[in-house]
């Protein structure tokens, strides 16, 4: 491990030669390869979905780990958008003349070496290879072993490219030891690796960010709620709740929590439940949502549970005051939404809401690099330090100080 991040560290000081016009000719080159290899990533994909179903992953995971020729070529895109982006690197981010007549300048620069520890999804893989790459940084990924073909595959196809270009592959890799064991090592070398992206289930996140000695931006679950105000218009409302649920159930910015206004709870909920039951959702509800419509009991566990499946809570609150207290209780911090035509309710929602992403009258499904314009994400960061949100090359890259003098002395 100490040898292969050794070269990872040596590495990042090539990409520092690289113009931004050169990294996204290779850019280029690696969303094409990942097309005309397209039969071979999906010879890949299929052992790990075989092996899946072999394991009984569940429908979610299965979906997340699915790769078909429009994903691969969403990849390809995804890869070129990077490309299309501005420079990161080596942008003048303020500048001034001290009273000692010293020029300073606060100038990008990538932050080194990355790794990036996530589940399931092998677009993840391409994705924040081309997002560091893009950003000067070396990428050191340990996917999940669920996805461990294509994973392989995807960075075959882009470690060919470096190499058609003379550069080392080690810009781009997949840590030797893929085991619990090697994680543990992984999080622990903060003298070649400088910074730890954790995205997945909770019990990853808790491992490495009570473990880890390198610094932590973690990609927590995502507890996303949507409110529906006595202010609000009930056909956007109900449009916007079964888009945030149905939509794709198994990703995090997927809402858990339905929460209604009592105002509009009689009305609502039984045009709720039939959108929701065309979805075939599984209903869990409140006492008083009980009384309305026929559900399951929803319990304090159920409000704090990530389910990433076709299920959904639903609580009616006392307005806007009680659906903030919930979601301050319950929330992650990753994405909440209200629904309402009442100006300053929305605003009070969205100043009193502390998550990265908050929306008025839209899906919280939204909260994703490409739909922000990043181009793609590394994962959404529920951090308030030093990244927030959707993580793009912008949270890739940190600063320094450069200082031009002319003799001076203190």
């Amino acid at each position: 491990m100490e040898k292969f991040l050794e070269e990872a560290k040596s590495a990042s000081r090539v990409l520092s030669t690289l113009s931004g016009a050169k990294k996204n000719t290779i850019l280029k080159e690696m969303a094409n390869a990942l097309r005309s290899n397209t039969m071979n990533l999906l010879e890949a994909n299929a052992l790990d979905m075989a092996d899946a179903d072999k394991n009984n992953l569940t429908a979610a995971l299965k979906d997340r780990l699915l790769l078909d020729e429009q994903r691969i070529d969403a990849m390809a895109v995804a890869i070129e958008e990077i490309a299309a982006l501005k420079e990161p690197v080596g942008r003048v981010l303020e500048g001034w003349v001290t009273e000692d007549g010293l020029k300073i300048e606060k100038v990008s620069i990538p932050i080194g070496v990355i790794g990036i520890i996530y589940e399931s999804r092998p677009n993840v893989t391409s994705d924040t290879a081309a997002l560091c790459f893009k950003s000067s940084n070396v990428c050191v990924l340990k996917g999940g072993k669920e996805a461990e073909h294509s994973n392989k595959a995807i960075a075959k196809v882009l470690q060919a490219v470096l190499k058609r270009n003379d550069l080392p592959e080690s810009l781009v890799s997949l840590i030797p030891d893929s085991s619990r064991e090697g994680v543990a090592k992984l999080i622990k070398m903060d003298k070649y690796v400088d910074l730890i992206i954790p995205r997945g289930g909770a019990g990853l996140i808790s491992y490495v960010s009570e473990n880890a000695t390198v610094s932590v931006v973690k990609h927590d679950k995502g507890q996303c709620h949507t409110y529906i105000d006595k202010d609000a218009k009930l056909d956007n409302a109900i449009a916007i709740a079964l888009n945030a649920k149905v939509q794709r159930p198994g990703v995090c910015n997927a809402m858990e929590t339905l929460l209604v206004d009592m105002e509009i709870a009689e009305r609502a909920l039984p045009m709720l439940k039939e959108e929701f039951d065309k979805a075939q959702t599984q209903l869990k509800g409140c006492l008083h949502t009980q009384k309305i419509i026929e559900v399951a009991n929803a319990t304090e566990q159920d409000y704090d549970t990530e389910y990433l499946a076709n299920i959904l809570n639903i609580k009616i609150v006392d307005g806007v005051e009680e659906a903030i207290e919930h979601i301050v209780k319950f929330g992650s911090g990753h994405s909440e939404a209200i629904i309402t035509e009442n100006i300053t309710t929305a605003e009070k929602f969205l100043n009193a809401i502390d998550a990265a992403a908050v929306y008025v009258n839209a899906s919280t499904r939204f909260t994703d690099g490409g739909a922000f314009g990043f181009g793609a994400e590394v994962g959404i960061s529920t951090n308030k330090l030093h990244a927030r949100g959707p993580m793009g090359i912008e949270g890739l890259t940190t600063y320094k100080f450069k200082i031009y003098g002319s003799g001076q002395i203190r």
